[in-house]
């Protein structure tokens, strides 16, 4: 399930400070952005390395390119081995859809792509369409064992592009901290990890996009968070749609109806300190709404900030802050 996210990073442009000079690296992953910021008391570049965590991460999960792992399990080739990379996002995928209760699904992409929200255009779609194409989706049907996935039925696909951007994040954090650099702030696709202080003493300021009328709508930002070894994402309905007969539709789906979710909820920042379930939390609460979001997030054993913007029944924009 493919999401746009909209966060926005302020304040990139640092002077050295303490002789300690700012590395920034900036690219195209993921059919998205990514940005990468951190200070280094060495100075070191890790370009090279970060090239090399990205091609891993598009060998394993691309639903572009035909020899990755996900496309050869997609198409039941039975010689794909898995890695680390496949199972994570499998676990993670497989916990949010439990946690959902099926709100969130790794097979929904049979939906996603008819709908026309991955790189082919979508299809007219019918109740009967949206129907046939509903036997396909269920998370509980599909399992890994013996390092091997399991389908029920050998039509079912998984997509993780919910999890897979959040989790590529995650992946270069670690990778800077296993070269003892503590204060970065990496930004996969509006998915970002902020880690320490700048070298000023100054927390991280990231930047919540205020909701456009549509996807080519100016850019404004709505409110600005502090982060400090927290991770932010920005689930949103406002720019990633397509419309169908006068009518505009979210990005995010259904998996139970088979249909763009429709409910108030306009945007969803989750801040936690996992980037991967943030993203995973992200794309949940777009699809339940507010109130069912709230409550996940209340009960949650996480500790969870999550930041809603909304239309209430006046049609009036609000905003809701919650905290578990």
């Amino acid at each position: 399930m493919k999401k746009i996210i909209y966060i926005i990073v302020l304040c990139c442009l640092l002077t050295n400070c303490n002789h300690v000079e700012k590395q920034q690296f900036l690219g195209s992953t993921q059919g998205s952005y990514y940005s990468i910021i951190y200070f280094d008391e060495q100075n070191r570049d890790f370009s090279s390395e970060f090239d090399s965590i990205f091609k891993e991460i598009e060998n394993t999960l691309s639903l572009w390119d035909e020899n990755s792992i996900i496309r050869r399990v997609n198409r039941n080739d039975i010689t794909v081995v898995l890695n680390k990379i496949f199972i994570d996002n499998f676990n993670y995928a497989m916990k949010a859809a439990e946690l959902s209760d099926g709100y969130f699904d790794p097979t929904v992409g049979p939906l996603v792509q008819a709908w026309g929200f991955h790189f082919k255009e979508g299809m007219e779609m019918t109740p009967e369409i949206v129907d046939s194409l509903k036997q396909l989706v269920d998370y509980r049907k599909i399992k890994i064992e013996n390092n091997k996935v399991i389908k029920e039925n050998p039509d079912m696909t998984l997509d993780f592009n919910a999890v897979a951007q959040g989790y590529t994040t995650d992946m270069i954090g670690d990778f800077l901290l296993s070269k003892n650099v503590n204060n970065f702030l990496v930004d996969v696709g509006g998915e970002i990890l902020a880690r320490g202080r700048k070298p000023n003493g100054e927390l991280w300021k990231v930047g919540i996009e205020k909701p456009a009328e549509n996807k080519d709508s100016e850019r404004i930002v709505q409110e600005i968070v502090e982060l400090e070894n927290r991770s932010i994402v920005t689930s949103g309905n406002y720019r990633k749609y397509v419309e169908r007969g006068g009518k505009r539709y979210s990005h995010s789906l259904n998996p139970k109806t088979g249909y763009p979710a429709e409910n108030r909820l306009l945007s969803a920042t989750i801040i936690c300190d996992n980037t991967a379930w943030a993203d995973c939390l992200a794309s949940i609460c777009m699809v339940v709404g507010l109130e069912k979001a709230r409550e996940i997030i209340e009960l949650s054993d996480d500790a969870i900030d999550a930041y809603f913007i909304y239309v209430d029944e006046n049609n009036e924009v609000k905003e809701l802050g919650v905290r578990n």
